[in-house]
């Protein structure tokens, strides 16, 4: 008896259904028998079920001699299955990389409830992944199993039979069934969860739900959409057999008055000139399932009066009225934004008209983001050695809480912004600045660069469009010419850099202003931010930070980070920071996986951790002037370097152990190689390839060069003569790192917390 039977219905899929069936046989947990059900597809769909079933006796071909719907279908799969826990799973959908092992770990830890509820996410075919907005009901907090009367929140929910797990026993009991027609899932979902007496939830994304450009059930038009209303009748008629259910009657009334007024104000859905029919089905249908004297909630109390009494025109002409407005806004968007262009152009010329201010620097990162990396730490320079000079930092709204006080605020593409551009004698970015600038005599422009580059960069992009996404090098070449300095942390930056960004400018190999902090923070410093983010004593926490893909559109989840601290114990605790590339945070913030992507100082964060967990993240490099361990998860090296290039195989020269798996990389650090003799050998040669001028003092130097004029600059300290970084967890006293006494004066970190 195998421990769960995926029921897969297939017709007309042809295109999608290997990827569905590999998505399930794939699964880390083997343990599955995979039901497909041929319903009786004109396409080549019978001939791929059979081709799976030849090559692996887990897939058991079901072939129906004539069309009998999805509903149907199911139970055609339910009658075949053996397992102890069905999943349905539609054709063109996929199961997420080891979501069946995710769903045994909580079905073990809850003790088996007749249903899990899991999560999904919309996949579109740009690539781009959304999850379930509605996902904070199946948060774990709390006792589990429990009834539908502990958690109504979960009605709120798609309902949809593919984002559960049931117990087959107990759907045999009950004796549950797909009804034909669409919206099978209706009389199906609604009554398993009013009837379990046990409940569970997973808060992970198993299940991707393709949203088809064409073909889907729900984008097709047809009369069939009435089919709606027979499925409530069976929802009720459930009910009314079984008088203990009734408190869901008000619940069940506001979700199918809902689902009527989607059904009817989707364009795709009802065909022309059946809309008033729908309305009057509505109408009588409203009228024979209301519950008197249950309030509507005011946001619904539009729809339930529309439908209440059958206001089909009055519904359309709304309808229309609000089409005309977005119409209307849109162009009227247009207008103001051209208009507003023109003046912060016509702004901008005539500032350049005006002095020069010597005692002005602005600063940038990121195109926009917060107060970080490279310039963030030569603004916290100016400020220091140079105050004479005013400083300004460019960002967005939602990161200015990252500027320190002192600094001014300016937003991109506001008369300001566009005032400081013009005006001010220093700037500074890590990326180009907006592709209007004209830089004018007299102006200094610093390019910080972000670190130490592994994949290729700049002119080394033509040959890898995959990398380069349309970009116009000419324009890159121009933004070239507008640099003086260019910041450098070795050797090897620099050799890339001069040859990638050809110009005139002037490298300055000082090493990574924004490591500075490493050399300067103190024991304090470091428990102080331990302490900031909740890692509790004597945990070891782990940083992990992977870099964005290139062959992909969307963020890449490599690792399940909720296994891994299963599997590693309740002493190793995860970071995980999202790649600044990404909107979307790497992993939700749960037990002892927390998401820190929206942290204003990923230093602060590798100050704050034991060890780092990258893939090809220029972080290494940063990380390694720490001292600490560092392992490389290189489980797509062929096809990163395919894309993007690298300068050197990472796995013949890394800078500690590498994992080319997630099973390996939780050996790794299970066995304590992440941390044993030949690991510190990796990381020690790596240290004096690429950490030779991040002595503390980097950003000192620029400042004294640039901006004070001098010559005579602060020597270089060896590596075998710097001071030792504070220690980050108690955890890792077999590998004791020395302590750094409190230097004169407030703390350097006292900003990053």
């Amino acid at each position: 008896m195998p421990r769960f039977s995926v029921i897969v219905p297939a017709y007309q899929v042809q295109a999608y259904l290997h990827e569905c069936l590999e998505s399930v046989l794939s699964q880390s947990c083997p343990d599955l028998e995979l039901i497909v059900v041929d319903d009786c597809s004109p396409d080549a769909c019978g001939a791929i079920i059979d081709e799976f079933a030849a090559r692996d006796a887990r897939v058991h071909p079901v072939h129906l001699q004539e069309n009998v719907g999805l509903g149907r279908a199911r139970n055609a799969g339910v009658t075949h299955a053996s397992g102890d826990y069905l999943l349905f799973l539609d054709s063109d959908d996929t199961l997420t990389p080891d979501a069946l092992r995710s769903i045994a770990d909580r079905l073990k830890e809850t003790g088996d409830p007749d249903v899990l509820v899991f999560d999904y996410a919309r996949t579109y075919w740009t690539g781009e992944a959304v999850r379930n907005q509605a996902a904070l009901q199946l948060t774990e907090q709390g006792p589990a199993p429990f009834r539908l009367e502990d958690r109504p929140g979960l009605l709120r929910l798609l309902m949809v039979a593919w984002n559960k797990a049931y117990r087959r026993e107990f759907v045999e009991e009950k004796g549950f069934a797909f009804p034909p027609g669409y919206y099978e899932d209706t009389p199906w979902t609604y009554p398993v969860l009013m009837t379990a007496e046990s409940i569970a939830t997973l808060d992970r994304v198993c299940v991707h739900y393709r949203q088809r450009r064409q073909g889907s059930i729900l984008r097709t038009t047809s009369e069939r959409h009435f089919d709606v209303f027979e499925q409530y009748d069976r929802v009720f008629a459930y009910l009314d057999e079984r008088p203990e259910l009734d408190r869901w009657r008000p619940v069940l009334f506001r979700r199918m008055v809902h689902h009527l007024a989607i059904v009817y104000s989707r364009p795709d859905r009802l065909p022309r000139g059946t809309h008033a029919d729908f309305m009057r089905r509505a109408r009588a249908h409203y009228r024979r399932y209301r519950t008197p004297g249950v309030p509507v909630p005011v946001r619904c109390r539009v729809h339930h009066t529309l439908i209440r009494f059958g206001l089909h025109r009055t519904y359309r002409t709304l309808q229309l009225a609000s089409a005309l407005h977005r119409r209307a806004a849109r162009t009227t968007g247009k207008l103001l934004r051209g208009a507003r262009s023109a003046a912060l152009g016509l702004h901008y010329r005539v500032q350049r008209c005006l002095p020069l201010r010597a005692d002005r620097a602005v600063f940038a990162a990121y195109d926009g983001r917060g107060h970080s990396c490279n310039p963030g730490a030569l603004e916290s320079a100016f400020r220091d050695l140079a105050p004479h000079i005013r400083t300004a930092w460019i960002a967005r709204p939602e990161h200015h809480h990252t500027i320190p006080p002192g600094t001014r605020r300016l937003v991109p593409d506001t008369a300001a912004y566009w005032t400081a551009l013009a005006r001010s004698a220093y700037l500074v970015s890590n990326t180009d600045f907006d592709h209007g600038l004209v830089k004018r005599r007299g102006q200094t422009l610093i390019q910080t660069g972000q670190g130490t580059p592994l994949g290729h960069i700049g002119l080394d992009l033509q040959e890898r469009p995959a990398a380069a996404r349309g970009r116009d090098f000419a324009r890159l070449l121009k933004g070239v010419d507008q640099w003086d300095y260019v910041l450098s942390a070795n050797r090897h930056t620099t050799l890339t850099h001069e040859r990638v960004h050809p110009g005139r400018y002037t490298t300055l190999e000082y090493g990574c202003p924004r490591n500075d902090v490493f050399r300067t923070a103190t024991e304090a410093d470091v428990a102080r931010l331990r302490a900031s983010l909740g890692i509790p004593e004597g945990t070891v926490a782990i940083l992990y930070a992977p870099t964005h893909r290139d062959y992909r559109r969307s963020q890449r989840h490599a690792l399940d980070l909720q296994r891994i601290v299963r599997r590693l114990g309740p002493r190793f605790l995860v970071l995980a920071r999202a790649h600044h590339a990404y909107d979307a945070p790497l992993a939700g913030t749960r037990g002892r996986v927390v998401d820190v992507s929206d942290h204003p100082s990923v230093q602060s964060l590798c100050l704050a951790s034991d060890a780092l967990v990258t893939d090809y993240s220029s972080l290494m490099f940063d990380y390694a002037n720490l001292d600490r361990p560092i392992v490389i998860h290189a489980d797509d090296w062929e096809a990163y370097d395919a894309a993007r290039g690298t300068y050197f195989d990472l796995r013949s020269f890394p800078p500690g152990a590498v994992a080319r798996g997630e099973d390996e990389l939780i050996d790794i650090f299970a066995t304590g190689h992440w941390r044993g003799s030949r690991s510190t050998q990796l990381r020690a040669a790596f240290r004096e390839r690429f950490c030779t001028y991040d002595d503390g003092r980097a950003a000192e130097r620029v400042v004294h060069r640039v901006v004070l004029g001098e010559s005579d600059l602060p020597p270089v300290v060896p590596l075998d003569e710097r001071r030792p970084v504070p220690s980050a967890a108690a955890s890792l006293a077999r590998e004791p790192l020395a302590t750094v006494p409190h230097p004169a004066g407030p703390s350097v970190v006292t900003d990053l917390l």
